[in-house]
């Protein structure tokens, strides 16, 4: 099968299977933000008495179980090696340690809430883009950004006493979770230079589960009980599930295709958040996730239209 257009701008590793069927892609998109609403939920309920670094532990040990699935059937251990070690390493301790801040946020905010905040992370990728990427970023993207981040203030709300106390807390690091989760997504953006989608997965969670085991053993441990042991369970299968789903999407659809799907996940995180804690987003919220959301959209369209340019464009003449 020839490459696509949407396939154009992938690298060779993921070329060689990449198939171009974007409803597939967007479907398995939708059950990934689904999947990850439900891991969040989880988490919220066992964090009661157990820390976000327990969690974390337990989190990708069990998402351990599908992952090795998927190694084994893309090839088993051949498809591991890598000549980027460091790279998988310093990915492994930003994604994990972006993940336990994001459980602190969960801890002190309702699920909608903290999930509204993730949204976040686009508007720091591309700021971002420019002094790690060397990206140019026009005027377009940059205004975007600006509205984006007034949307992050208008949720947050700097000068309001929500701000202060446990929701204070939870908001700050609802951000600096989305500001860690660009910082990951720039990493991975390098790695799939030569990396394969499975091989960044396994190392992620297999340093995640070196990282938070030795951290739980030496100062967190809490022994959880039968139940809370179920739900750790879940979490980490349905994480796991969901990074397969995720991976699996983007072999079949260009990020620029599937991203604004991705945001259909403040409706499961609303919905699992009325049924279980009977939550629901206030008019702030629901205002600044709009504009964050449209500012996210907008900078992925232009980014959309700049690949498309630089696709358009006639190979030089040789001779």
């Amino acid at each position: 099968m020839s490459v696509t257009a949407p396939a154009a701008s992938l690298n060779a590793t993921e070329r060689a299977t990449y198939v171009d069927n974007p409803r597939l892609g967007i479907l398995l998109i939708v059950a990934s933000s689904l999947t990850f609403a439900v891991m969040n939920a989880v988490v919220k309920l066992v964090s009661g008495r157990l820390g976000p670094v327990e969690i974390g532990f337990f989190r990708q040990v069990f998402s351990l179980i599908p992952v090795v699935g998927m190694v084994v059937h893309q090839g088993g251990l051949p498809v591991l090696r890598t000549e980027r070690p460091l790279g998988h390493l310093f990915r492994g301790l930003i994604g994990n340690s972006a993940m336990i801040i994001f459980f602190l946020s969960i801890a002190r905010l309702p699920l909608a809430d903290a999930n509204a905040l993730s949204f976040a992370s686009p508007l720091f990728v591309t700021t971002l883009s420019l002094p790690l990427l060397g990206e140019a970023v026009g005027r377009h993207r940059w205004s975007a950004v600006i509205i984006g981040f007034a949307g992050v203030l208008v949720m947050t709300n700097p000068g309001g006493n929500w701000f202060e106390g446990s929701a204070g807390l939870g908001a700050g690091m609802g951000v600096l979770a989305a500001f860690m989760s660009a910082l990951m997504t720039i990493t991975i953006r390098q790695l799939n230079k030569t990396e394969p989608p499975v091989r960044i997965v396994f190392y992620f969670a297999t340093i995640g589960t070196v990282f938070f085991g030795t951290l739980t053993a030496l100062f967190f441990w809490v022994t959880p009980t039968l139940m809370e042991l179920g739900g750790l369970a879940v979490v980490g299968l349905i994480g796991g599930l969901s990074q397969i789903l995720m991976t699996t999407a983007y072999r079949h659809a260009p990020a620029s295709t599937l991203a604004p799907f991705g945001y259909i996940s403040i409706l499961w995180s609303t919905v699992l958040g009325y049924l279980i804690w009977s939550d629901l987003p206030g008019p702030r919220i629901l205002i600044g996730a709009a504009v964050v959301i449209a500012s996210g959209l907008y900078i992925i369209y232009r980014e959309t239209m700049k690949r498309a340019k630089v696709i358009a464009q006639p190979l030089p003449e040789s001779g």
